[in-house]
């Protein structure tokens, strides 16, 4: 049997637009009415469709409609969508934050919650004090507290600021000290919003692989609601795509990312222009594709007013989940002699014969730089498609196969 520990059954969130509460003391009146005669709340039966983009027919709104899931124990999902899609608002009706307009939600154990930056911490007490204080929020003794105290500290990397005010932290201490807290104090059920991108690369890279270990050797559930589909992918096991306040796709998160992928679709891109050092890009295509296993070619031009001494020049090719498939740069090719030229301008043209990616959209990130430090970073400067082929085979080992390619395959050439 299916060890279920949160089940949302036909959850709706209702708001009246510009107004605070239900927004006049006759809809109010017109409400309890309905409800001492037995009868449905009127207001339930109009309402636009929760899409930000277009101009409101009522003064009223559905953040969400009828949304309906299980979760089992132990599950990492991942809740994605475009802005304004509605995860924010059934992750607040979830950690009870606020109350659905209709459904019902089932809890089987303890929620702690991430929805802000401190949420839930007293800006007045210290960092040590709020530790306690969340702590008896979900239940716990001063004990148990006490008995997870340093770990919490240690983790968070606050140690010299604990004994501080917490409205004296930054944006990131606080949001390292508030996952801490909520992590190790051991909720049956964690729920992060996009809270953790105020920390740095460094903490975010931590705080998933924390997730990772509670979920699997806690057994403990987490939600995750992050707009980073790299690390939705790294940590999830399952997704919820949500649109318009309603849920589009629920099931494996390849899939997840899939049906999300589908409904936010990028612009293909095969030259840049820019106005400080790199100049231009152009990627070499036919009708603005590449065919599965054809020849790569991207020219880079450049000028700059100083001597850029030991010229470096380097890519990485992400694929549409921001995933980092490939990262080379002229220093890895000490037989094209590139990065023994001292220039202020030109252009370097970088070739890879038989560019073995599967078909779908890669974006391109630039840098440029000398012998010490990157003088110029574009990120996104190129975003290019892979046509679809009958001719390619199946690849066990991507990252491997692809970088040997690469580094087998590639060629750099400095024109002045």
């Amino acid at each position: 049997m299916k060890d279920i520990i949160l089940k949302v059954e036909n959850i709706s969130k209702q708001y009246r637009l510009g107004t605070v509460g239900t927004g006049s003391l006759v809809h109010d009146l017109n409400r309890w009415w309905h409800q001492i005669r037995g009868k449905e709340d009127p207001y339930l039966k109009i309402g636009d469709t929760n899409d930000r983009s277009t101009k409101a027919e009522s003064d009223y709104v559905w953040a969400l409609q009828d949304i309906n899931f299980e979760i089992e124990r132990g599950e990492v999902i991942g809740i994605i969508g475009k802005n304004g899609a509605g995860k924010s608002t059934l992750l607040k009706i979830l950690s009870r934050v606020t109350a659905p307009t209709t459904g019902s939600i089932k809890f089987g154990g303890r929620v702690a919650s991430l929805l802000e930056v401190g949420t839930g911490f007293n800006g007045e007490m210290t960092g040590r004090e709020n530790i306690y204080l969340n702590g008896a929020i979900l239940g716990m003794t001063k004990k148990e507290i006490t008995s997870k105290l340093d770990e919490i500290i240690e983790f968070s990397g606050c140690q010299r600021y604990i004994d501080t005010p917490v409205k004296r932290y930054s944006s990131g201490m606080y949001v390292r000290l508030a996952f801490a807290v909520a992590a190790f104090l051991e909720p049956e059920i964690l729920i992060v919003d996009e809270v953790l991108a105020v920390g740095d690369a460094e903490f975010q890279k931590k705080a998933i692989g924390k997730m990772q270990d509670i979920s699997k050797t806690g057994g403990r559930t987490v939600l995750f609601v992050s707009h980073n589909m790299a690390a939705v992918k790294s940590l999830c096991t399952r997704g919820i795509v949500m649109e318009h306040g309603k849920v589009k796709f629920d099931g494996g998160i390849d899939g997840a990312l899939d049906a999300y992928q589908l409904n936010n679709s990028i612009e293909i891109e095969t030259e840049y222009i820019g106005d400080n050092i790199i100049k231009r890009a152009l990627l070499h295509t036919s009708n603005n594709s590449i065919k599965y296993k054809s020849d790569f070619k991207l020219d880079v031009f450049f000028e700059s007013k100083n001597l850029i001494k030991n010229l470096v020049l380097g890519l990485v090719v992400k694929d549409i989940n921001d995933v980092e498939l490939i990262g080379v740069n002229n220093r890895h090719y000490q037989s094209d002699k590139i990065n023994q030229q001292d220039v202020y301008k030109g252009y370097v043209s970088i070739f890879i014969k038989e560019l073995n990616l599967f078909p779908g959209i890669y974006k391109i990130d630039l840098f440029l730089g000398d012998s010490t430090t990157d003088l110029e970073i574009v990120y996104e400067a190129i975003k290019f498609n892979i046509l679809e082929s009958f001719e390619y085979e199946v690849i066990n080992s991507l990252n491997f196969k692809i970088n040997k390619v690469f580094h087998e395959n590639i060629n750099w050439e400095y024109n002045s």
